[in-house]
């Protein structure tokens, strides 16, 4: 039988949370900082108070980011492909002009 992960008390936009995580308390509490950080942030700009309004912005800024970062991965990984065959390519002309 598995044993369940240590339970983790956090607050997030001063609502108390028990999260059960494997991703080990300093990572859990440091994206619940963050969630808690951006929904003030997000609330302070609006004027907003309702926490679940603040919730699904919060979790947009989030989704956006991480589309941001997919696409400027993907663009790395493009970029490191295209240059990777233009290396072995290079060392193919070297290597043929040597024989």
């Amino acid at each position: 039988m598995a044993s369940k992960s240590p339970a983790i008390q956090v607050e997030i936009y001063d609502r108390p949370y028990t999260l059960r995580t494997d991703a080990g308390q300093d990572y859990t509490r440091n994206l619940a900082q963050a969630v808690d950080t951006v929904m003030r942030s997000i609330g302070e700009k609006t004027n907003t108070i309702d926490s679940l309004r603040l919730a699904v912005l919060a979790a947009l800024h989030f989704a956006d980011e991480c589309e941001r970062m997919r696409k400027q991965y993907h663009d790395l990984e493009s970029a490191v492909t295209e240059k990777t065959a233009a290396f072995h390519q290079a060392l193919d002309h070297i290597a043929s002009e040597n024989e």
